[in-house]
């Protein structure tokens, strides 16, 4: 054994040296000195009864135990009076003011081999022992555990060993813990328990396994290390096998197994369990709190309020004693379970109840929209800590209560509550919905101050702020100066760059991604839509189906508006075809796209069936309906459809209103026109648009009525674009107002000089009025810019 012992010796100077190749922190070979060298430094040999002062210029000084103890640092004599009477821990408290400096005076506390103590105070050891228990003191660790081999004590006491095992364990070392368990002299049911549970957390479960079987005696730790491990690892029916062989289940190996069940999925089979458990009346660990609490947060998840009750009412009759944790786990079932009544009396019968237990409370009464209970519960605190801020914060915000998000942010704030990353994201939240950029700014700033910027939940609620209060530049900033991303962050920065019109830079996140989620897809897919790019939208659509990934809704809702895109008729029913077998057909997303791809296609008819069958819970349905007819030119059909919108109790929104106008245009109904125009501001609120002025001004110029047109040109709030300029245009050829027709042209002209339509009726008005010089030399413009007047043309799909 002894033989043994000093092979590990060996191998482990051969680590010490690998590790630190200093020749002052390194072990010097026992078979070249025969003595042991200074853990921290290569000291000289000290004097048989060094003076007080020559111990401390060396570091270290003699205790009342006989064991040198380090002080850690050299000694000033001018600012600290040293006496006889101070002993080394002094010093080491004095100089260890944080634990790895009190570590380090510990491990310097050991002299050379002359001076360590024939008797040694095993406590002091272990000490020793657990300061190296790091990566940062390994290295004399090891050499701790040569010195202890030099001097027989591996042999004297078991605890020394189990110790320096526990310290191979926790530094993930489990080759060297393998060695030094083979060589123990002593072992108890610590040492096995140590080794199998170190090869659980190594991941080995095999060789803990192998341990656990090869055990000469088992205790209760020894079967919950080996159960809980093969729960965790997935392994349910070795842990089940190991479960039934236990003899006598403690509470531990209950709540391991059934919380094994129920983290992985097999929910029922976990309240199976339970079920046992609470039939053998023997069994203490039915009122255990954890297998309670466990096997109540089951029924949480699987919202089973019943079989949750039942389990509360046998923890009443047999007088298990709430504690914050159950009544936390019981508050969050009833609050999920929608019996917030009962939740509300958990709370208020529990003595002492915890923030998270008033925070699921919180949280609970915010998902129901009861935010004034929700504000009752906050106000119970006299202090609250962080947690209740967030739930009250975060709770308004699910409310759509935005205003009231920021102030009970700013109430926090007045009240010295600092916050943390989740308080970030809720107010983000509150400031993306609202649209306010400055707030975005202000909580960037602040997000860089407490050092959360580099934080990816952050940094991705930052991005969504801006994108969505349209600080599209202050996003991209901000993605340039990030060190990390992970693929929610570059999904959003997928939008952005999309929303601000740089899809090419989109493109490249999305190509040089390592791990592309369907988010990834999708978001990419629906950018490519989104600026005009249909046919790569289909291309990477086809990738995708080539590639066997697993589609959604949005997935197939994006290739459908990419063919209407293009109006793709026979590809775009393909895609709807694959929506119906994968039972989507009745999706309103997906309906809607199939509506609006209908529409594009000039089928309004097949619009119409599909509108007719769907869910038409708000506007958007309406919407788009609406807007097939109106650009298919039935603008009678729009009306209608229209008038029974509004006898449906469905509020109109603004795009409602461009479609109703946009129907009028194309019919010529110019009293409704000028009707539904006004009644948009006087009855609904709804200030106009340029769109809506478009329709109205084209609508006027169509019917010849070029004055009022003129009229609305002067009066709307926005500066005419060439769009309304060239309708007025037509409406002047089309009357004969040939002198205002002149100076639409030229305006257009003037807008977009590449605008050819404009030239060749401005050449046709000079021509009109015998002006043949000026027609001639606006089509010598046209000649010299390069401008040409492309033909007119129609297709189809094919």
């Amino acid at each position: 054994m002894w033989r043994n012992s000093l092979s590990f010796s060996s191998k482990l100077v051969t680590s010490s040296r690998k590790v630190h190749p200093s020749p002052s922190s390194s072990l010097s070979s026992a078979a070249e000195n025969g003595v042991v060298r200074s853990l921290s430094h290569s000291l000289p040999s000290p004097s048989p009864s060094p003076s007080v002062e020559e111990s401390v210029k060396l570091g270290f000084q003699r205790s009342s135990y006989g064991v040198r103890e380090a002080s850690g640092a050299a000694v000033d004599f001018s600012s600290l009076a040293v006496s006889k009477a101070r002993d080394a821990s002094d010093l080491a408290r004095h100089y260890g003011r944080c634990y790895w400096d009190l570590s380090k005076a510990r491990l310097r506390n050991v002299g050379t081999n002359n001076d360590f103590p024939l008797n040694p105070d095993v406590r002091y050891l272990v000490r020793l022992i657990q300061s190296c228990n790091t990566h940062h003191f390994i290295h004399q660790g090891k050499q701790l555990h040569l010195l202890f081999l030099k001097n027989g004590l591996l042999e004297c006491d078991v605890t020394i060993g189990n110790r320096l095992l526990q310290m191979y364990v926790r530094c993930s070392i489990m080759s060297d813990a393998h060695a030094l368990f083979e060589e123990m002299p002593l072992r108890n049911c610590f040492s096995w328990n140590t080794m199998i549970e170190g090869y659980m957390k190594s991941g080995d479960c095999m060789k803990s396994l192998e341990l656990f079987k090869s055990m000469p005696e088992r205790n209760e730790f020894s079967w919950n290390v080996i159960i809980t491990g093969f729960t965790k690892m997935g392994w349910l029916d070795t842990a089940r096998s190991l479960f039934d062989e236990m003899p006598w289940k403690n509470g531990v190996a209950w709540t391991s197994i059934i919380h094994g069940y129920a983290q992985n999925g097999h929910k029922k089979d976990a309240l199976r369990l339970f079920k046992h458990l609470s039939s053998n009346t023997l069994d203490v660990s039915y009122g255990d709190k954890f297998v309670l609490a466990t096997v109540i947060g089951v029924c949480t998840d699987l919202v089973a309020l019943g079989c949750g009750k039942q389990i509360h009412a046998r923890i009443v009759i047999d007088k298990v004693e709430v504690d914050s944790a159950l009544a936390s786990s019981l508050i969050n079932f009833y609050g999920k379970c929608g019996d917030l009544d009962s939740a509300n009396h958990v709370l208020s019968i529990t003595k002492e109840p915890d923030d998270y237990s008033q925070s699921a409370l919180i949280v609970s009464y915010a998902k129901f929209g009861r935010m004034s209970d929700a504000r009752r519960i906050f106000n119970l605190k006299n202090n609250p800590s962080c947690a209740l801020w967030n739930s009250i914060i975060s709770g308004y915000v699910c409310n759509n209560e935005n205003l009231a998000a920021l102030i009970i942010f700013n109430e926090m704030r007045a009240n010295g509550v600092q916050g943390d990353f989740l308080t970030l994201v809720s107010v983000l939240s509150a400031c993306s919905i609202l649209g306010i950029l400055l707030h975005a700014k202000q909580l960037h700033t602040r997000a860089c101050k407490v050092g959360m910027i580099f934080d990816i939940i952050v940094a991705g609620s930052l991005l969504d702020a801006y994108s969505k209060c349209g600080g599209l530049d202050d996003a991209c900033k901000l993605f340039s100066e990030l060190k990390a991303f992970d693929t929610i962050l570059l999904n959003c920065m997928i939008t952005v760059y999309s929303n601000s019109g740089r899809i090419e830079e989109a493109k490249q996140i999305f190509k040089k991604m390592p791990m592309k989620s369907l988010i990834s897809w999708n978001s990419m897919i629906a950018g490519l839509c989104q600026n005009g790019c249909p046919i790569e939208a289909l291309d990477l659509f086809q990738e995708m189906n080539k590639l066997d990934l697993k589609m959604d809704k949005f997935s197939l809702a994006s290739a459908i508006s990419a063919c209407a895109g293009i109006s793709s008729l026979e590809f775009g029913e393909q895609v709807f075809a694959r929506a119906i077998i994968i039972g989507l057909e009745c999706d309103e997303i997906i309906s809607s796209s199939v509506l609006d791809f209908y529409c594009k296609c000039g089928l309004v008819e097949n619009g119409r069936k599909v509108f007719d069958r769907m869910v038409k819970c708000d506007e958007v349905p309406w919407n788009s309906m609406l807007m097939g007819y109106a650009t298919n030119g039935h603008g009678l059909e729009a009306l209608e459809l229209f008038n029974e919108m509004l006898q449906a109790g469905v509020t109109p929104n603004a795009i409602t209103f461009t479609g109703v106008l946009s129907a009028c245009d194309h019919c010529g109904l110019i009293k409704e026109g000028r009707r539904w125009f006004y009644t948009m501001k006087s009855d609904y609120h709804i200030a106009p648009c340029i769109e809506h002025y478009a329709c109205m001004i084209d609508l006027f110029s169509r019917a010849g009525c070029i004055d009022e047109a003129k009229n609305m040109i002067e009066q709307m709030p926005f500066k005419a674009d060439v769009s309304m300029l060239s309708s007025v245009l037509r409406g002047c050829m089309a009357t004969g107002d040939k002198t205002f027709g002149k100076k639409m042209a030229e305006q257009i002209i003037e807008l977009d000089s590449a605008n050819s339509g404009a030239y060749v009726q401005l050449s046709n008005i000079f021509a009109s009025y015998g002006e043949w010089e000026g027609s001639a030399e606006v089509r010598k413009l046209m000649r010299h810019k390069g401008i040409q007047k492309n033909p007119g043309c129609s297709w189809s799909d094919c």
